[in-house]
């Protein structure tokens, strides 16, 4: 990642239910990359947006060649919005911002500026971190959890400040909540990812409340990106581990009622125990062959897919030219 002021910089901003006065922050950040003399484009998307915010975003980009507005036909959610901004960037070299306050706008040229060529994926991260008590121990076990399950450690994925390449965009597909996980996502594609701190705005502050269906949809998250990051190329280990154990489990039971039956003259009739540990062992079973089958699926698609990245090749012809 080149941090040249004669790059281009795409920024793109996905605009879903929570937004600031979008045209004042936009402009706050277009100030800010100016002045660090930072080429930059702006591609504002939608997720299906209505109202009058439509209508002063298409008065404030009149006559303004650098902002570019996409407007989705109905809201398909933050990753499908950020994926339709990156296919209509021009730059390079992407940098996504929310669409309310997160970050200092002032602080955003620094993390442009502190990108090296080694760095694929920059996550700012809001330092020093204002909110109340219940927010720091929600957003302290969301990311402890992710670190025991995935084994990253991370401290503000919930920060919408990124940069990245294009490569990292091409490789890395979006979909559902995932563009949290992003950097969970490229780290096991081989990308380097890096944490960089940024003064929080004090404008920063969430007034309103999360549903309880909000945080078991982040426990389905956690579940789902902890099977991409293990288990994607090898689902017979994750579908074979728990098929063994409960397969095995249900051996052991079936192997004392049986125990109990030939020496202690215990009755099998009648028996709950029996029924269950017959059930496990099925599950058990089922459970493995759908491993197994996920394994011929993926060996047959093998020369389709790609699990990693390619940083540079280094040839004898480019030496002699």
């Amino acid at each position: 990642m080149n941090s040249s002021s004669t790059m281009l910089y795409s920024v793109i901003i996905p605009v879903g239910s929570r937004v600031d006065d979008l045209p004042t922050l936009i402009d706050e950040y277009a100030a800010a990359l100016r002045n660090a003399n930072i080429r930059y484009e702006f591609v504002v998307v939608l997720d299906g947006t209505t109202g009058t915010l439509v209508e002063r975003l298409q008065t404030y980009s009149a006559g303004q060649d650098w902002l570019k507005v996409i407007r989705l036909s109905r809201q398909f959610g933050e990753s499908v919005a950020l994926m339709a901004g990156f296919r209509e960037a021009q730059g390079d070299t992407l940098l996504t911002l929310p669409a309310y306050c997160q970050v200092k706008p002032e602080e955003i040229p620094a993390l442009v500026n502190t990108a090296s060529d080694e760095d694929d994926l920059l996550i700012a991260v809001r330092s020093p971190r204002s909110g109340s008590g219940f927010d720091r121990f929600r957003r302290d076990m969301f990311h402890r959890i992710l670190k025991i399950i995935t084994g990253q450690s991370y401290r503000d994925l919930g920060c919408g400040v990124r940069l990245l390449t294009r490569e990292v965009v091409d490789e890395v597909p979006l979909y559902g909540d995932q563009y949290r996980f992003l950097p969970m996502l490229a780290l096991r594609r081989g990308f380097n990812v890096r944490e960089v701190e940024l003064a929080q705005s004090p404008k920063d502050v969430f007034r309103g409340r999360y549903r309880l269906r909000e945080y078991l949809h982040r426990v389905l998250d956690i579940l789902t990106v902890f099977f991409l990051v293990r288990f994607t190329k090898k689902p017979l280990r994750f579908f074979g581990s728990i098929g063994f154990l409960t397969a095995g489990f249900g051996g052991i039971f079936v192997l004392v009622l049986v125990t109990q039956r030939l020496f202690f003259g215990m009755p099998l009739a009648d028996r709950p125990a029996l029924l269950l540990s017959s059930l496990l062992i099925v599950l058990g079973v089922q459970l493995f062959g759908l491993g197994l089958l996920g394994e011929l699926i993926i060996y047959s698609h093998a020369g389709e897919s790609k699990e990693y990245s390619v940083r540079s090749i280094v040839s004898s012809e480019q030496d002699e030219s």
